[in-house]
């Protein structure tokens, strides 16, 4: 798995969402980076890392054990966003002694129906020939009823060939792999360590009816809310998310 690690002291990984790669949490490896070895990594694939036919919550779980491994970190504090969350919320339930804390950032721990389909219509309609630029790729995924802040984050998994473009995510096995992704197919457990769940106040994502499956499944949890944010809402609100995640990170630091 492809990472980037930064900064000195205990640990602490950052875990983006789907379509997304380590440049995503970067702002936030900023504001930690003064206290922590922050370690930022792509998802199997996503971004630099290898591309998986096959890819499920406990196998990714499982990449991010081998990181630590790989890095001599024994336990660390991680942090994820979206699908990035799920990756961490699995971590944290199958091998709860890598975890120090779990920041979750506007994900449940719960099955959700597909959301997806207009975004995997757009890419993978989108012509990767010679003929294609980057302004005609946001055109053709803003025509697909794709929103220029989604087409344009999207867009930065475009890379260029001898021939056109080429997509750096294995798209493919996403689509493959989407019911997995969207699903929550995990062991009935429970996390005993503290976990900090931040949602974006006008975000489908988290709501009050995965209160339940929440406080089963992480008892340790405290919640917040940032009002005026999405879904995206380290992107929206970074001074007020970044500076939530340093606190509660700080608070349960050894």
């Amino acid at each position: 798995m492809h990472y980037v690690s930064t900064g000195q002291g205990p640990a602490v990984v950052l875990i983006h969402g789907l379509f997304g790669n380590l440049d995503n949490l970067k702002n936030l490896a900023n504001a930690l980076e003064p206290h922590y070895q922050v370690i930022r990594v792509d998802l199997p694939n996503h971004g630099q890392s290898q591309h998986w036919q096959q890819m499920d919550y406990p196998q990714l779980a499982q990449e991010c054990v081998n990181l630590l491994s790989t890095l001599a970190i024994p336990e660390a504090h991680f942090v994820g966003h979206s699908m990035g969350g799920k990756v961490a919320m699995a971590l944290a339930l199958l091998h709860p002694v890598k975890v120090t804390s779990l920041v979750v950032a506007d994900i449940a721990p719960v099955s959700y129906s597909p959301r997806h389909q207009k975004v995997f219509a757009g890419l993978t309609s989108l012509p990767l020939d010679s003929k294609t630029t980057r302004k005609t790729a946001l055109e053709h995924l803003l025509a697909a009823d794709i929103d220029v802040g989604t087409a344009q984050f999207l867009l930065k998994n475009l890379q260029r060939t001898d021939t056109g473009f080429e997509w750096k995510m294995n798209l493919a096995g996403l689509i493959e792999n989407y019911p997995q992704i969207i699903g929550w197919d995990m062991p009935n457990t429970s996390f005993n360590k503290p976990c900090f769940f931040i949602r974006g106040g006008e975000s489908e994502y988290v709501t009050a009816e995965h209160t339940d499956a929440i406080m089963q499944q992480f008892p340790k949890v405290s919640a917040k809310t940032i009002n005026g944010t999405g879904h995206w809402l380290h992107a929206q609100k970074p001074e007020i998310f970044n500076r939530l995640v340093v606190e509660f990170i700080d608070k349960h630091s050894v």
